[in-house]
């Protein structure tokens, strides 16, 4: 037990350090991890170390997609929700199909159907790995675009194995795994709202921040373990309470509460994203241990596995081309039709109304109609703008493509293949490599790429576009000062307190609209957070 104890405290300080060290000697924290964990596998004491891959897909994961949804823009994640999803879907499936295809041709006696079933578990990027991008200047957009791509397709990726291991008995059926694929999906999003929803009623009645983030720790697994009995995706659900959580918590949370979350969370995160590559490094040597069995050689399993890897990143690059080409028009058709919406939000904001008329009696509109309508028209001209301003290029596209890694979602399903698989062993290693390559040669080149292809970027700290919109949050933050009344009765405590939760509405009510860039808004929040935090701490409710 003292010996296990040992090994626990000197993982937790190997990731501590690596993520001390990794920026110093410009190397991503993963990386490093994943090159220590694989010297040390190498090292006899460790030759028989294994880790049940359910403990990464159920214990590990739910939590880490769940932070990473928490503080995932929601209007941002919805405007790119058309590229997110092909990405989680369609490319999964097409991934899937195309390294089937190549497997079955380079290995002999697997078959399509099981070489399909490795494809579904090479094709998911993985969540924690796109956490190296985040260290690179690249725009925003590519951000969303590849963290909501990861956050949803490992869903996919599971649902596509278990349809294939089932088809290997019992025949398979387009509609019945598309059945399946609903299903999982759908049952998992009803779980995963209710979660969330559930999470905020019954946190925002406890006022001990300390418990109340205890009780925030519970969530991704409050949604994950019932969707994983119901048959669904416990990953997806813990997703989408992580969705809901972070879109309604800055209403129905306090600042304490969600800045003890966000500082507590943030150290979970480290450590979980730490041990899940230090864990993929460390199974390198129980992995190599039953390759030789299948008599192949690790240098063809690892020219397999290259071979993999690079149908991977071509089928992906034949998929973002048209999708950036997809994406073109959509902002060229918003930009043609820009006039005529501006037209229209100006003559509802006039209390002009259009001409047509809801239902048989064809009577006046009902008030919540016109509200409706009205904020439909402002986020449509909100999402015009977005698009405007942040165009993507050809070298945003190379960016999407060269940083979707592949991580320890692939090693771990790798694992999970039942011990009939025909050349399990070799599977294994085929895996592992492709993933330790994705991580090394991507991740480790991925950062040189992004200086090369921005290097004529301009270097300021913010653009004009998000100055401009400081001034006016700004400017709308004291517009919503000025127009608070001054109770009688009240302290001037109680006031300012009422600007500040006013103030914080506003900029919410601009988030739900899509006013604002998000980081802005994001940051404004955090000082009408931290203001209400700091006056709160000042004494009684009068001074």
């Amino acid at each position: 037990m003292l010996g296990e104890v040992a090994v626990a405290v000197l993982a937790l300080l190997i990731i501590a350090a690596g993520a001390v060290l990794a920026p110093k000697v410009g190397v991503a924290a993963p990386l490093v991890l994943v090159l220590v964990g694989i010297g040390v596998s190498l090292a006899p004491v460790l030759e028989d170390f294994e880790v049940d891959p359910e403990w990464i897909l159920q214990g590990l994961l739910p939590p880490l997609l769940y932070a990473a949804a928490v503080s995932m823009p929601a209007m941002n994640f919805r405007r790119e929700f058309r590229a997110i999803s092909g990405l989680s879907v369609l490319l999964v499936i097409a991934s899937a199909l195309v390294l089937g295809l190549l497997f079955a041709w380079l290995i002999p006696g697997i078959g399509f159907v099981w070489g399909a079933a490795l494809g579904a578990i090479i094709s998911p990027t993985d969540a924690v790995a796109t956490s190296i991008i985040k260290a690179t200047p690249v725009p925003n957009r590519v951000i969303v675009i590849l963290e909501g791509e990861s956050l949803l397709n490992d869903a996919t990726a599971l649902v596509l194995l278990r349809t294939a291991i089932v088809a290997t008995t019992a025949g398979f059926s387009f509609w019945a795994a598309l059945g399946t694929f609903a299903y999982a999906v759908a049952v998992a999003v009803v779980i995963g709202a209710f979660v969330g929803r559930l999470n905020l009623a019954v946190r925002r009645r406890v006022e001990d921040p300390t418990v109340n983030t205890i009780l925030s720790f519970t969530v991704p697994f409050l949604a994950s373990v019932p969707a994983e009995a119901a048959g669904s995706s416990g990953l997806v659900a813990a997703v989408v309470a992580g969705l809901v959580t972070g879109y309604h918590a800055p209403r129905r949370l306090s600042p304490q509460h969600r800045l003890s979350d966000s500082q507590n969370w943030a150290s979970v995160e480290l450590m979980l994203e730490g041990l899940v590559f230090l864990l993929m490094g460390l199974e390198l040597s129980t992995i190599l241990a039953e390759v030789p069995r299948e008599h192949t050689g690790l240098g063809i399993a690892l020219a397999i596995a290259c071979a993999a890897l690079v149908a991977t990143l071509l089928t992906r690059a034949a998929y973002v081309t048209p999708l950036l080409w997809g994406l073109g028009r959509r902002r060229r058709r918003g930009e043609r039709i820009q006039p005529r919406v501006a037209e229209m939000h100006e003559k509802l904001q006039a209390g002009e109304l259009p001409e047509f008329r809801r239902g048989p009696g064809r009577g006046e509109y009902k008030r919540r109609d016109i509200e409706r309508l009205t904020t439909h028209v402002r986020r449509m001209l909100a999402d015009i703008d977005y698009l405007r301003s942040q165009p993507l290029r050809a070298k945003d596209g190379a960016i999407v493509v060269w940083a979707g890694m592949r991580g320890a979602v692939t090693v771990a399903a790798a694992q999970t293949l039942p011990a009939e698989t025909p050349h399990r062993p070799l599977l294994l290693f085929v895996a592992f490599a492709v993933a330790t390559l994705s991580l090394l040669v991507q991740g480790g080149t991925v950062g040189p790429l992004v200086a090369r292809l921005f290097r004529n970027e301009p270097e300021e700290p913010r653009t004009p576009e998000e100055d401009t919109q400081q001034r006016q949050v700004l400017a709308l933050l004291e517009d919503v000062m000025n127009q608070t009344p001054h109770e009688e009765g009240a302290s001037e405590k109680q006031y300012r307190l009422s600007v500040l939760t006013a103030q914080r509405n506003a900029l919410l009510d601009a988030r739900d609209d899509g006013a604002y860039d998000a980081d802005v808004l994001a940051h404004a929040l955090r000082n009408v957070d931290a203001t209400q935090i700091a006056l709160e701490l000042r004494g009684g409710p009068d001074g």
